[in-house]
């Protein structure tokens, strides 16, 4: 009788147990399930404030555009769609999208732009139109127009017959002659010139590189594609600005994010190493380590007298004029000092290249052991670790 009772007793405290532990389980899951939930509620929540949010400040902004005096043309995406014949003809493409030619009702030839994705590439939308949009220069690339159509962002430029000057410097079947490669030089310091100086407020384009120097078909150059450049007042002697740009072209300030227009004259001196010898800055191709970094072998071949040992060897015509070449590369060499202040200012540039006697005896002056100790070292690989390039050039 004892071993029933105490049977029965065991097996009511273990139903008791079962009962209870059913229940703080079941509690458990209902309140897991509970939190799940709620996370899963506060995250869709947030992501839709956000949408509607973004949405209506790009709203905003995209208005603010069309009242902005002097702004270009605005299309509909369906007259783009009917101008580039669907999109049919690429020109090129890149990471925020494609380029396609197309066709106006007058019969002029253009470039549009089809940007994809959200966020920075909205930014670097608004930034184009604002910046290049209200201003014209002759080496500048001209923004005919732009579309914001619910997703989409386009934008509309003056096709330029010969494209991108990466496409004649670096290609091995193509060789510029020397007057073409300084008229270009000529032209690039021309455009960054008016950005910095004479516009209403000083531009900083932030991502000058070959890509981004277009050639019409007389091979006049124009600076394009504004999409990560900043604009600051003129009494504004520097900008605290997020790392963007183009790892080989960055000057060394980037490491601590405080800019100048002066980031543009450093990455300027590396375009015109490259139009002179030929090559990129940073070329994994070549066969001696020491070699890849353009800018070290400058500085080794400065030192040693031998500059002219990198005068482009594919043209006969930079051969036969390379005492002007050497010349031209201690402008670049002027341009590329590590401290931003002794570097000149595009004017100063522009100015010597046009042919001003005082400015050539101070570079001349200048090229002495503490000059080229104060060259740049090549930091290139700490910048690409910290930043992601543009990949997108402008139009072709």
């Amino acid at each position: 009788m004892k071993e029933m009772k105490a049977r029965c007793y065991f097996l009511l405290t273990t139903l008791i147990v079962l009962l209870i532990t059913s229940i703080i389980v079941g509690a458990l899951v209902q309140l897991y399930f509970l939190i799940i939930s709620a996370f899963i509620f506060v995250v869709i929540s947030g992501a839709l404030i956000n949408l509607f949010c973004t949405k209506g400040s790009q709203e905003v902004e995209e208005d603010d555009l069309d009242n902005m005096f002097g702004m270009p043309s605005r299309f509909s995406y369906q007259e783009l769609k009917s101008i580039t014949k669907n999109f049919s003809n690429k020109l090129g493409e890149g990471g925020f999208g494609s380029v396609f030619r197309g066709t106006l009702p007058s019969g002029s030839d253009v470039a549009v732009k089809h940007l994809d994705g959200f966020g920075p590439v909205n930014k670097s939308f608004i930034a184009e139109v604002q910046t290049i949009g209200n201003i014209h220069h002759f080496n500048l690339v001209t923004l005919v127009g732009f579309c914001a159509e619910k997703l989409n962002r386009l934008l509309v430029y003056e096709h330029m017959a010969n494209g991108s000057l990466d496409r004649w410097i670096f290609n091995v079947d193509l060789a510029l002659c020397w007057q073409i490669r300084k008229n270009i030089i000529l032209d690039i310091a021309r455009g960054l010139s008016y950005l910095h100086q004479d516009c209403n407020q000083k531009i900083i384009h932030l991502d000058i590189k070959p890509e981004n120097i277009l050639l019409d078909e007389n091979f006049i150059a124009k600076v394009s594609d504004f999409g990560l450049s900043t604009l600051i007042r003129k009494d504004q002697s520097q900008v605290i600005t997020t790392m963007r740009g183009t790892p080989g072209y960055m000057a060394p300030e980037w490491l601590i994010s405080v800019i100048t227009e002066k980031v543009d004259v450093y990455s300027f001196g590396i375009v015109v190493l490259e139009i002179l010898c030929g090559r990129r800055n940073i070329d994994g191709s070549q066969q001696e380590e020491n070699d890849r970094h353009l800018l070290e072998l400058f500085k080794r071949k400065l030192e040693e007298g031998q500059l002219v040992e990198l005068v482009d060897k594919r043209s006969d015509d930079m051969q036969s004029n390379a005492a002007e070449v050497v010349e031209m590369m201690k402008v670049a060499a002027w341009c590329l000092q590590a401290e931003y202040g002794k570097r000149p200012s595009m004017s100063a540039v522009m100015k010597l290249l046009e042919g001003s006697v005082d400015v050539v005896i101070d570079v001349v002056g200048n090229m002495n052991e503490d000059f080229l100790n104060g060259l740049a070292p090549e930091a290139a690989e700490t910048l690409s670790s910290l930043v992601l390039p543009s990949m997108l050039s402008g139009p072709r």
